[in-house]
């Protein structure tokens, strides 16, 4: 076990007496704690401090920037920079709602059968543009899909349809297969080689 203000120190963080002080109310003052307990508090610490250097460094730039300029001047840039964040985190905000969006649609078409690529495509982009996302899920969607089904059938691989056909040839292929043919006889020595090879195919 270890003493947080300890470690810190040791790790050449300075710390002031109000430093301290933080740390003995956020922790407890003769609170010892593990390595690894240790270790994720100091990360933490050590981040917090990070950020606030960050902010600093850039409030030091940004105040540097105002230098030799008046208020107005001074407002209008910050109303621009705003402007410029805004703008920034709602496109951001508009491509993770889009890529959230398109990963939803790719799961929910993996069990639908198109009957071409174009038909895919098509039906595809009709949907993702009237379909919309609400906590993770997609809205709107089976309905669309099955009015897609009802207004473009032949875009859709009929599965009933395809189902029927291979139990059609299931069921015809045995039928030929098995149907009666008049035995092979006569001399074999005047045989010509297809007629004799099929002579001794069927008296094996």
């Amino acid at each position: 076990m270890v003493n947080v203000i300890t470690e810190l120190e040791k790790l050449g963080l300075e710390l002031t007496d109000e430093t301290k002080e933080s740390i003995k109310k956020s922790f407890g003052e003769e609170e010892l704690y593990s390595k690894d307990e240790l270790d994720k508090k100091v990360k933490k610490v050590e981040g917090e401090r990070d950020q606030y250097k960050t902010r600093a460094e850039t409030a030091e730039e940004t105040l540097k920037g105002f230098d030799g300029k008046d208020l107005e001047t001074i407002t209008k840039e910050r109303d621009e920079w705003k402007e410029k964040a805004e703008t920034a985190k709602k496109d951001y905000d508009a491509k993770i709602a889009e890529r959230e969006k398109s990963d939803l649609l790719e799961k929910a078409f993996e069990g639908v059968k198109f009957s071409s690529a174009s038909a895919k495509k098509a039906i595809m982009s009709d949907i993702a543009a009237n379909v919309s996302v609400k906590d993770g899920k997609l809205i709107g969607f089976n309905d669309l899909l099955e009015d897609a089904k009802k207004n473009d059938a032949s875009a859709f691989v009929d599965e009933q349809a395809q189902q029927n056909e291979q139990n059609q040839a299931t069921f015809t292929t045995p039928m030929g297969a098995g149907a009666k043919t008049e035995p092979i006889t006569g001399d074999p020595n005047k045989m010509d080689f297809v007629t004799y090879k099929k002579w001794r195919e069927q008296n094996q």
